[in-house]
């Protein structure tokens, strides 16, 4: 049986003037726990531990419908303090 893969892009802008010892992406651990809660009430499965790729952070979700699936990269995408410009990759596994 096959089952549906999200790939939750979201930018990495640059951080200019960032201080020492600031970590530029502290929105990468929002939604990672977010992604948590969601699969410890049962909604969707964390594939993997997200990852750079590129200019890009990417979550990966699977364990549920592809309509809830998108629904939750939708969610990801309106956190306060992501990024703008995230987008959504699907795929069979």
């Amino acid at each position: 049986m096959t089952a549906t893969l999200v790939e939750i892009h979201v930018p990495l802008p640059p951080t200019p003037d960032l201080p020492d010892g600031s970590f530029p992406h502290a929105w990468i651990d929002q939604v990672e726990d977010f992604l948590v809660d969601l699969e410890d009430e049962g909604g969707v499965e964390v594939h993997d531990e997200g990852e750079e790729y590129g200019d890009a952070y990417v979550f990966f979700v699977t364990g549920a419908a592809e309509e809830e699936l998108l629904a939750v990269a939708s969610r990801v995408a309106t956190l306060p303090g992501v990024p703008a410009g995230a987008f959504v990759r699907g795929r069979q596994r």
